[in-house]
């Protein structure tokens, strides 16, 4: 067998190539496909002679076979490169099928592709038929802008420990060329500035202010939503829904207080646009990782050091990063939603929920949702539509009980969970209070199904971005 990235099909150039019986010149196009003018033969014999047509259909039929392809069956294909003819309307493609490279022929008329484009293709015979170009897909714009912000990441709990130094502490102007250090005394935030901080961090929920059993409380349960409405992910179709410039919301905060800081400098959003986002070096090493590794709290001594006004800046700007960077993660994700052999959520959330100790230090909680598709789908009635399963996972880092992961599933009324804990002393307390938490599931309705701690961590899930699609591994 030839070596299938250098065999070239080619077109006749005495006649049109046949098109295969009872197949009509134009179909109708799938939504995000565009007509192709008559769906353009991609590949067929050259030779004119009986004996060198045999040879070369079967070299096109070997070649077709190991791609897997059967006839009238099709699959999709990315333009890796396109290479013009001289004098001719006859280009060579190399295309990308199920992991093999294929250099073909074709005449594609006024179908316009390029480089990088995904196309449909159909086995007809020993041909290969263009039957459509994808549209460009949405989610391949969403993962150019969500790449473009990777590297500058700011952890939201380190930021916050800033800005509540800040208040307590006063801020350093920023050096002009030529002064020494020393010669910069501490000074307080500006009070439009001081202003615009207390107003994010009187945002951030207390511990305290939800204590264990009152979970089933309407009170509860709205604070609960609020924390999630007013965490960012959300800001630009809340605004929508709702101009405000006092809109409360994580994300417009921060927004408000960098807007406060330029002013106070007779700067504009110009001045923001040239600043270089500071980066936490987790976030670099791991930027799609959601939930994050959980690491040890710094000790408070730590964020104790002023800042400079422009350092608070570029702070500000990585950790209004972050919130984006989780805001297009998630559409990233949801985008892949029946995409692939492996089967991915329906919907995706990735949020990073802030919170205060009651020694008012700041700490971070994540949350991943994620919505499936019930997996037996196939054998629900036909009047009934399938089922939802619903996974939360939710990590977060107590003072004293350590990093913590919750994995609970929840489908119809049955309800499942696991409780990871690094601490022997956590492991031990947590399964000394699962038959109340099992009671306490039970009294709200739901079957228990599974319920268990275990010692460590579970395996994080990180997400890769390639070329236009997005790939998920544990």
């Amino acid at each position: 067998m030839s070596n299938i990235n250098s065999v070239t099909m080619k077109l006749p150039s005495s006649q049109q190539p046949p098109t295969p019986q009872g197949q009509k010149p134009v179909l109708p196009t799938k939504p995000g496909e565009t007509s192709t003018q008559g769906r353009a033969p991609v590949a067929m014999p050259a030779e004119t002679t009986t004996q060198g047509r045999e040879s070369v259909a079967l070299s096109a039929r070997q070649q077709l076979e190991q791609l897997q392809l059967a006839n009238r069956e099709t699959t999709l294909a990315r333009v890796a490169e396109i290479i013009g003819r001289q004098g001719t309307a006859t280009s060579d493609i190399l295309l990308d099928i199920r992991g093999k490279s294929l250099l073909v022929q074709a005449v594609i008329g006024r179908t316009e592709l390029e480089t990088g484009d995904w196309v449909k293709v159909m086995r007809a015979g020993n041909e290969l038929q263009l039957m459509g170009k994808l549209a460009p897909a949405q989610e391949a714009g969403i993962a150019r802008a969500l790449a473009q912000r990777i590297p500058w990441q700011q952890n939201l709990q380190g930021g916050f420990a800033k800005l509540l130094t800040s208040l307590t502490q006063g801020v350093k102007p920023d050096a002009l060329p030529g002064q020494l250090p020393s010669g910069r005394a501490v000074q307080p935030l500006p009070e439009a500035a001081r202003q615009a901080v207390q107003q994010v961090l009187a945002r951030l929920p207390a511990s305290s202010a939800m204590q264990p059993g009152t979970g089933g409380q309407d009170q509860t349960l709205q604070q609960v939503k609020q924390w999630i409405s007013e965490s960012g992910l959300f800001a630009e179709s809340r605004l929508t829904q709702t101009p405000s410039a006092a809109l409360p919301d994580l994300k417009l905060a921060i927004g408000r207080v960098i807007t406060t800081l330029l002013a106070q400098q007779g700067d504009g959003p110009e001045g923001f646009n040239r600043l270089t986002p500071l980066a936490s070096p987790e976030l670099i090493q791991a930027p799609l990782q959601f939930p994050q590794a959980m690491a040890s709290t710094p000790p408070a001594s730590a964020d104790r050091e002023p800042t400079t006004v422009g350092q608070m800046l570029r702070l500000l700007a990585g950790m209004l990063n972050r919130i984006t960077v989780n805001q297009l993660h998630s559409q990233v994700l949801t985008a892949r939603a029946g995409g692939g052999e492996a089967p991915a959520p329906l919907s995706t959330l990735l949020l990073e929920l802030p919170w205060v100790t009651p020694q008012n230090e700041p700490r971070i909680a994540q949350l991943r949702i994620e919505q499936h598709q019930d997996e037996q789908g196939g054998q629900h009635s036909e009047r009934k539509a399938p089922a939802s399963e619903w996974r939360l996972a939710l990590a977060m880092d107590l003072d004293e009980a350590g990093p913590l992961h919750f994995d609970i599933s929840l489908r119809h009324e049955s309800v499942s969970a696991r409780v990871w804990a690094e601490k022997q002393t956590t492991l031990r307390q947590v399964n000394q209070e699962l038959p109340l938490l099992r009671r306490s599931l039970t009294d709200l309705g739901l079957e228990v199904t599974d319920l268990e701690c275990r010692r460590g961590s579970p395996e994080h899930l990180a997400t890769r971005l390639e070329h236009r699609l997005v790939d998920t591994r544990a």
